[in-house]
């Protein structure tokens, strides 16, 4: 039984909404319309019966905002009515119930309603209809206007901005603001007045610096930007970091080899930038060393580890920071020196080839030049054992056919200008020895060959 109860229940509820639906007699798309000021606008209504089908009596009426209330027209299916103080105003040709205002102005805004009563010609029952209309009337929105104040530089902390923007023409303006394209929302040191016209940035901060940017619209305008405006904020110093490419650092201490010339970085985040001052510190005493960013060691004068700071100063904010240092002398070994060379492995090795190459070219130029200049052959000739040089021998009478042969004799620089010996004479190698006179060697032998071919 709970079951059914519950199933009737579900179809009553359907038919009574079906039964609402049906029950709309007129339709009005928007119940809310944005106009523009000198434009005109159309409120239309749709009809959902025929108008042949029933008889109507209906009013337009005008509800402004300082709650003054006119009835526009009156009209039926055959007749129209339009109020004196708004005939050359508005337009209205029964029986679509549209109504048309041709050129809005201010006064035109409020609510615009329709009442109506319907009764069916086969129906003895009245049917009534309301329809209400929220209409705006504004003005487009020019071109904003930016201002700055101050407008010059100001210091972090110790200064409040306060930002403007307004527009020449326009109602119902709302603004935003952007800085470097990102819009801004109420924080703890941004206030916006109650139409975010004006922007109050108190007290400003390194992270207020940018590009700055106000945004204006209406319901008939589309969005328009003003011109950028710079905020220039001076800050700092922030972050302050002692850096070097060389040696080894561990925390605050940098440790170099004997006789190494180390430069040092000091680097610090601040507007305008920072002048920065060099000192060591020894035995409770401080020295100035130089000014400047950069700082030069020559590891070499160091008797001992020596503590160093450098000083960040800020001229504008008065603001400053400090970093320390030790610096230790101490050799560091074939690991420092693989650390120090990561990234230029290519050139070392690239050298060690050249060199290479270049070398064994040198020995083998070198070798050739010994084993096969001219001179030096003749000199080995020449420097022969005597013993060697006196080999038995035979008269070329004998047996010429062993004597045969193309010989080449060259003469050294001696005692003697020129000395020439012939074929006959080898067997006086000892003379020859004398005019400083050596055989060079038999160039080519010709083959034994029987005796009577020589005679041929």
């Amino acid at each position: 039984m709970e079951a059914i109860g519950r199933t009737a229940l579900y179809v009553c509820s359907v038919l009574f909404v079906l039964t609402e639906v049906n029950s709309e007699f007129i339709h009005i798309s928007s119940l809310v319309q944005h106009a523009t000021e000198g434009k005109s606008l159309l409120l239309p209504v749709e009809s959902r019966f025929s108008l042949d089908e029933v008889e109507m009596q209906g009013t337009w009426s005008h509800n402004s905002p300082s709650g003054t209330r006119i009835t526009l027209v009156s009209f039926t299916r055959e007749t129209t009515i339009i109020d004196m103080m708004y005939r050359n105003r508005i337009l209205f040709k029964g029986p679509n119930l549209s109504l048309l205002i041709p050129k809005l102005n201010q006064e035109d805004e409020g609510d615009y309603r329709l009442s109506l009563n319907i009764k069916f010609l086969n129906n003895t029952e009245l049917n009534k209809e309301e329809k209400t209309v929220h209409v705006t009337v504004d003005v487009p929105v020019s071109a904003p206007v930016i201002e700055k104040n101050p407008t010059y530089a100001v210091i972090e902390d110790k200064a409040n901005v306060t930002w403007t923007c307004s527009v020449e023409r326009g109602t119902r303006v709302v603004f935003r603001w952007l800085r470097d394209n990102v819009a801004l929302v109420p924080g703890d040191r941004y206030y916006f007045s109650q139409d975010s016209s004006t922007l109050l940035i108190s007290p400003v901060r390194k992270e207020d610096k940018g590009t700055y940017c106000c945004v204006a619209s209406n319901p008939v305008s589309q969005s328009r930007h003003s011109r950028a405006l710079e905020l220039n904020v001076y800050y700092g110093p922030y972050n302050l970091e002692v850096n070097s490419v060389q040696g080894l650092r561990t925390g605050e201490v940098f440790t170099i080899n004997p006789g190494e010339l180390v430069f040092f970085e000091c680097q610090a985040d601040s507007n305008p930038p920072n002048t920065y001052v060099w000192i060591s510190k020894s035995r409770n005493s401080t020295q100035v060393i130089t000014e400047g960013p950069r700082l030069e060691v020559l590891s070499y004068r160091l008797a001992q580890a020596e503590e160093y700071m450098c000083r960040a100063f800020n001229n504008v904010t008065q603001k400053q920071d400090e970093a320390q240092f030790t610096l230790v002398v101490a050799s560091l070994g074939t690991g420092q020196e693989k650390h120090t060379q990561e990234g230029s492995s290519v050139s070392p090795l690239a050298a060690i080839t050249v060199g290479s190459l270049f070398i064994i070219a040198c020995m083998l130029l070198f070798f050739l030049r010994r084993t096969c200049h001219p001179k030096r052959v003749l000199m080995n000739i020449y420097n022969r054992p005597l013993s060697e040089q006196k080999r038995p021998h035979r008269s070329g009478h004998e047996d010429a056919t062993e004597d045969f042969g193309i010989y080449e004799f060259v003469s050294i620089p001696g005692k003697m200008e020129s000395a020439q010996a012939s074929c006959r004479s080898l067997a006086r190698l000892e003379s020859v020895q004398d005019m400083h006179t050596t055989i060079y060697d038999v160039i080519r032998h010709v083959p034994e060959t029987p005796s009577h071919s020589l005679l041929k």
